[in-house]
């Protein structure tokens, strides 16, 4: 594949491939079973026959197929067991690969972007891609003052490339929602679409990336590489190296894995409470463990890629916090009044209180302990609940309404909980919640304030902060960096609910 397709009816007809090749291997299995082969047997070779094509065409088209195939594929822990190990493998790949831009096209693109004398910028470059994403591909660099980068370059007719792909996607939706249980294709794909003009945006991008970098400079567990440079369709960023979580996923030890997943629900919480923004795009290519010779307490999280955030100001909206406390209190209707008022629940639907509550709860066990076990099997069990059509869950599931404003929250934090899943992790969720949603610790209650103020000190505490973040591994260079963990840790938690209460306050 030599460049990103970019005739709408050629990528039309590549996609509209996708529900043909699958109804065509149907019918020859059911051949092949009616002339005497087991079911196993070529259940197993449909299954992987359609994985293998899913993963050719969503990759080698890039744009909006790849885009929509990374983002299914941090549900493939919803998917069962016997169904989601030859997808699990076509859909990993997405995550962090595809055909690669040639170099005469990436010098071009610099040329056009940076000016014609764009090597002068760089003491070396490698014109072997690194990475590929959904839109773009990233190559090592060294800058000119010696700093290892990594630099960005977005695929020419990647707008238009990510548009078709998209309403193509959304017609055979249909085809493609039983791939995971109880996820609604439709609307996800519809709320890609909507992102596409920010995700094309590198200047927006740079924003966002500027602003956790700053915020997390010196922290003790979360790192996010500087912007070096930006100009129209290039991002220059400090480079990071570490384990991509994928990695960790397929073959981590179970320290590996906890780690990764505590680090990473902390970033869900902490990110939009310190930075106004919710990086929106978790999937496990955008996520390096940055481990070192000392104790797993001293490895970090590095995270990448903010073409896609929600601002949020405020940060997480406060009825999250104030509901999940009312469901875990037992309190049905204080749950269903707040779900009316945020527009979960349109006013001409009536709902037993009580069966709200019994199709919560499940879902929000993560919060109710104090380590959770993240497991496929539980994911699976979840959406399985939901899915099927038997089940009271699906039935009020379908009376249930999904504000826009709560939409990308929505999915970033599946998506969050799929990769959890994917990664076996034990998590301390409720610990991060009551750190950062002062809206679920209840005001007046001892035992909350108590449990809240045990978290928050937990991840102030000097000589633990300061033993975290000792450069034994260091981050990329950053002269924020210099500032004192402990004391950037504390300020911030100390602010953290200020801001979030205050929906006026810059992001």
């Amino acid at each position: 594949m030599s460049d990103l397709p970019r005739k709408a009816m050629t990528r039309t007809a590549r996609l509209a491939a996708l529900p043909l090749g699958i109804a065509g291997r149907a019918t020859l299995g059911l051949g092949k079973r009616i002339g005497g082969r087991s079911a196993e047997v070529v259940t197993a070779e449909l299954q992987q026959a359609t994985a293998d094509q899913l993963f050719k065409v969503l990759g080698e088209l890039k744009g909006g197929a790849m885009k929509f195939g990374q983002v299914l594929s941090v549900f493939e822990a919803a998917l069962p067991e016997e169904v989601a190990g030859p997808y699990r493998a076509a859909l990993t790949k997405l995550q962090d690969a595809a055909p690669p831009m040639p170099a005469a096209k990436v010098h071009a693109a610099l040329a056009q972007r940076l000016g014609e004398d764009w090597r002068s910028l760089f003491l070396e470059f490698d014109d072997r891609p690194a990475a590929a994403a959904s839109i773009g591909q990233v190559h090592r660099a060294v800058w000119h003052d010696g700093r290892a980068v990594a630099v960005k370059v977005q695929y020419p007719g990647a707008g238009d490339a990510l548009l078709a792909d998209l309403s193509q996607l959304s017609r055979v939706a249909w085809l493609l929602g039983p791939l995971i249980p109880g996820l609604d294709i439709k609307p996800l794909i519809t709320e890609l679409r909507e992102r596409v003009a920010e995700e094309l945006d590198y200047g927006l991008e740079a924003q966002a990336q500027r602003r956790h970098a700053e915020e997390f400079a010196g922290d003790p567990e979360i790192v996010v590489p500087g912007v070096v440079a930006q100009a129209d369709q290039v991002l220059v960023s400090e480079w990071m190296d570490g384990t991509p979580l994928a990695e960790v996923i397929a073959s981590g030890s179970q320290e590996e894995r906890d780690v990764a997943g505590r680090l990473l629900a902390r970033f869900l919480f902490a990110g939009p409470s310190r930075t106004g923004l919710l990086h929106a795009d978790p999937h496990p290519g955008n996520f390096r463990l940055l481990k070192d010779d000392g104790p797993v307490e001293g490895w970090r999280l590095g995270v990448l890629d903010f073409g896609t955030v929600d601002r949020l100001p405020g940060g997480l909206p406060a009825p999250i916090g104030a509901s999940l406390r009312m469901a875990l209190a037992g309190d049905a209707a204080g749950v269903l009044a707040m779900l009316r008022e945020e527009g979960f629940v349109k006013p001409s639907i009536e709902l037993d209180p009580d069966a709200v509550l019994d199709y919560l709860v499940p879902i929000i066990e993560p919060a109710a302990v104090e380590s959770f076990h993240f497991t496929r099997a539980w994911m699976r069990a979840q959406a399985a609940r939901i899915a099927d059509p038997r089940s009271p869950a699906y039935n009020l599931g379908k009376q249930l309404n999904l504000p826009p404003s709560y939409l990308l929250i929505h999915r970033v934090t599946l998506s969050t909980i799929g990769v959890l899943c994917q990664l076996g992790a034990k998590a301390p969720f409720r610990a991060e919640m009551l750190a950062w949603l002062p809206e679920f610790a209840e005001e007046g209650s001892p035992g909350r304030a108590k449990e809240a103020a045990a978290a928050a000190e937990a991840m102030t505490k000097p000589e633990a902060a300061a033993k975290k973040a000792a450069p034994k591994n260091p981050a990329p260079k950053n002269a924020a960096a210099k500032k004192p963990a402990a004391k950037k840790a504390a300020a911030a938690k100390k602010a953290a609910p200020a801001r979030r209460r205050n929906p006026s306050a810059e992001g």
